[in-house]
């Protein structure tokens, strides 16, 4: 992945908690602060720190529209696109950090 790639993500709670939908242009890094609570707001105050999702862009304003779609999406739908994918839920920041998973 290089440094700067715009992308969607999905974070959850756990399996089918909370979700948090957010977009950003460097996911190892914003990943970073959501887990470690130094971004205030949703995710810290609901602990939705597990990376369930995410999609690659090639352009922020296609991120930011593929985020802002989602986010009117229902609930069910976004449970599906992200089971569709990662069906256990696994957290997959490990593996875009090159850490081994838990």
């Amino acid at each position: 992945m290089r440094e700067r790639q715009p992308c969607v993500y999905v974070l959850a709670s756990g399996q089918r908690g909370t979700l948090y939908t957010g977009v950003t242009s460097n996911l190892p890094k914003r990943i970073f602060e959501h887990r470690n609570d130094l971004v205030d707001g949703f995710s810290s105050r609901y602990h939705v720190h597990d990376l369930v999702w995410f999609e690659l862009h090639e352009t922020m304003a296609s991120a930011i529209l593929r985020e802002k779609a989602i986010k009117a999406w229902k609930r069910p739908w976004k449970i599906r696109m992200i089971e569709e994918s990662n069906p256990d839920w696994r957290d997959l920041y490990p593996s875009l950090v090159g850490e081994a998973p838990e």
